[in-house]
Formats: C-alpha cells, sequence, structure tokens
C-alpha cells in the first residue's frame, strides 16, 4: 500500500482526534485538511518504520497549537443562543447510562492538553510512549495529564448527576 492509500485510511482517526481538540465539526474538518496537506508536503520526513497515525496525529496537533496561537484564543466561541441552553426542559428519567452527547460535552469543556490525551488513550488506545511522542512531553506527563483529566471527567458528569463512569484501566 503506498503513502497517499495509507493516509486516506487515517482520515477517519483525524477527524475525530481533530473534532475532540476543537469541538466544531467545520473547524475540525479545516484543520485535518491542512493536516494532510502538509503530509503529502513533507511526505519524504516520515520514517516508515514508526507508526503513521502517530506520526500524522503530532502534524495535526502542531497545525491545531499554531491556529490557536494566530488566533490568539484557546476554545471555539459560541453564540449567546448556544450559551444559554437547556432552559425549562427536563432530563429524561428513563435514561441511566452516558449518552454519547454528554460525554462529548463533558469532553468539551476540558482543557485541550487533558482533552487530546484521553482521545489519544482511551478512544485511539495509543501506547503512553506514542501519546508522549506526539505531544512533546514525557511520559511521566501524559500519564499525569491522563489522571487529571479522568478525574476532570468524572467530576464534570457526577456534577451533572451521571455517576456511571467507572474505571477502565
Amino acid at each position: 500500500m503506498d503513502f497517499k492509500q495509507q493516509l486516506a485510511g487515517e482520515l477517519p482517526h483525524l477527524r475525530r482526534f481533530a473534532w475532540a481538540l476543537i469541538g466544531d465539526a467545520a473547524l475540525a474538518d479545516d484543520v485535518v485538511q491542512d493536516c494532510i496537506e502538509r503530509a503529502l508536503v513533507k511526505s519524504h520526513l516520515y520514517d516508515p518504520d514508526r507508526p503513521l497515525r502517530a506520526w500524522l496525529f503530532a502534524i495535526l496537533r502542531n497545525v491545531f497549537i499554531s491556529s490557536l496561537r494566530r488566533s490568539g484564543r484557546s476554545a471555539v466561541v459560541k453564540t449567546v443562543d448556544e450559551l444559554v441552553g437547556g432552559e425549562g426542559s427536563v432530563a429524561p428519567a428513563q435514561e441511566d447510562r452516558l449518552s454519547a452527547a454528554q460525554v462529548a460535552e463533558a469532553l468539551n469543556r476540558l482543557p485541550h492538553q487533558h482533552r487530546e490525551v484521553i482521545v489519544l488513550v482511551g478512544i485511539e488506545e495509543m501506547s503512553y510512549r506514542d501519546v508522549a511522542e506526539i505531544t512533546g512531553v514525557p511520559i511521566g506527563t501524559v500519564m499525569s495529564r491522563l489522571s487529571r483529566a479522568r478525574s476532570a471527567l468524572r467530576d464534570i458528569l457526577e456534577e451533572r448527576g451521571h455517576t456511571v463512569l467507572r474505571r477502565v484501566k
């Protein structure tokens, strides 16, 4: 399989990681497009002995961080209508488990350093070593961020009355 085919196979993973970092599908697609463009231009720098996904995630993360620096903001700005949500609504009593939307909302409330680590380890099932290479921090920092991210996620969900998260690892 050639490089472009491998790259195309990683698109769903790149989109999921970008969406988890940014929280907005359109902006996430833009970051993925920039990542793919950069990967194609710099394909000569890719070491085939290393995982392609980790290399692409590092590029995507760098594109994301660069866009934050350029824009001078750390999160997607929401409109007033988006901030005032759920007034007058009642949560359904028949739902005992967390929905994907509730977990996604809780993930969006985490700082991006915590969100990226929890997505890479928990959803993408990457090793601590790969996550450390992607984020450019020591493995101990990855483990610490993951622990804090899990704790914060648990706190956010418990504050909303959901206590069904359990420790997996």
